[in-house]
């Protein structure tokens, strides 16, 4: 059977098929050596216009980091996604790194995990040697049996939402028999209405996860952040150990968490640049199954033909071997990259 376009790229020795996350352009450029460069990554939903303020004081690359600095971010973290107060909150080098610590910190029998999203939880929970179930019902994620649920809010890639109440009778159903529900809060920042489960957070049986790159457009500082019960935080921040987050990151992260006008204009910017992605793959003949204000989920029968198509343009997209009609779209950033990715939607095949 002749191999699709997706699964030849995820398939590369450069890429783990089973947490594909997107990027990758060494494999991109493998499969596709002709391409112009530079390429246009549009394979990851990271805001493509990046918050400004960068600059860090001189001493913060030479000394460790600063506890006063840390406390600082956590509050800020706190002001910025309504929690309690700043000991409610774990900062970490991105969310993958608490990804990767929970199946060793919170052992589970049977996880369920709700619809087909980030592909990172399955695997990892696992190989950890829980027995996973994907459902689509959110009554399931309470069943007899279960130690841990999980829930992307809002899911990446479709960007389905699950309103916080929901998740907060879920936490607190897991949280009488000692069960967890984790919610990964990922691309909240950049919803309207917020659905975040922090400002009402129970007092057990939920952790949150938050993304700090992606609404900031600065992924490759690695800051993210759990926000729980006062038991699992500690229990997170005894496992992380000091300076589980640089300087920069620290510096950096409280000074963009306190600047809620400088979101706020990048949301409304978000916003009109999605619904304008939307008319312009509409206008090629996709159909939008859904997302977020950072990227957009597309179908068309003919998805692999597209990833190729856009790929010979030297434009990364991200494919679904798992749903083969579907392709994911990020932003483009300036104007050329628009009016590129405009001349390849409308080239001839």
């Amino acid at each position: 059977m002749k191999q699709s376009a997706a699964s030849a790229l995820i398939d590369d020795q450069f890429v783990d098929p089973a947490v594909y996350h997107g990027g990758a352009l060494a494999a991109a450029r493998l499969q596709f050596p002709d391409a112009p460069t530079p390429w246009l990554d549009l394979s990851t939903g990271i805001n493509p216009n990046p918050y400004p303020g960068t600059v860090i004081s001189p001493d913060v690359l030479t000394r460790l980091p600063d506890a006063v600095a840390l406390t600082r971010l956590l509050s800020a973290a706190a002001g910025a996604y309504g929690a309690k107060d700043a000991q409610h909150i774990v900062a970490a080098a991105g969310t993958q790194a608490l990804i990767q610590y929970l199946p060793k910190l919170f052992s589970a029998r049977r996880v369920a995990i709700l619809g087909f999203g980030y592909q990172e939880y399955p695997a990892l929970w696992r190989a950890a040697g829980a027995d996973v179930i994907v459902t689509d019902d959110v009554k399931s994620l309470t069943e007899t049996g279960i130690d841990v649920a999980i829930v992307v809010n809002p899911n990446n890639p479709d960007g389905r939402v699950v309103d916080p109440q929901t998740l907060a009778d879920i936490a607190t159903r897991l949280g009488r028999r000692g069960g967890l529900l984790i919610v990964d809060e990922a691309f909240m920042d950049v919803l309207r209405p917020a659905a975040s489960l922090v400002p009402i957070l129970p007092g057990r049986g939920a952790l949150v996860l938050r993304s700090f790159g992606k609404a900031y457009g600065l992924a490759g500082l690695r800051l993210g952040f759990a926000v729980g019960g006062l038991d699992l935080t500690e229990k997170l921040r005894t496992a992380l150990g000091p300076w589980a987050v640089s300087g920069p990151a620290i510096e950096i992260g409280a000074t963009a968490l306190a600047d809620t006008a400088w979101l706020e204009q990048s949301v409304e910017r978000l916003e009109r640049q999605a619904a304008h992605l939307d008319v312009m793959l509409i206008d090629a003949g996709f159909s939008i199954v859904g997302g977020t204000p950072l990227f957009r989920l597309a179908r068309h029968e003919r998805a692999s033909h597209w990833f190729q198509k856009l790929g010979r343009f030297g434009i990364l997209t991200r494919p679904f071997p798992e749903r083969r009609d579907w392709l994911r779209f990020g932003l483009p950033g300036v104007e050329t990259d628009w009016a590129r990715l405009a001349e390849a939607l409308h080239a001839s095949p």
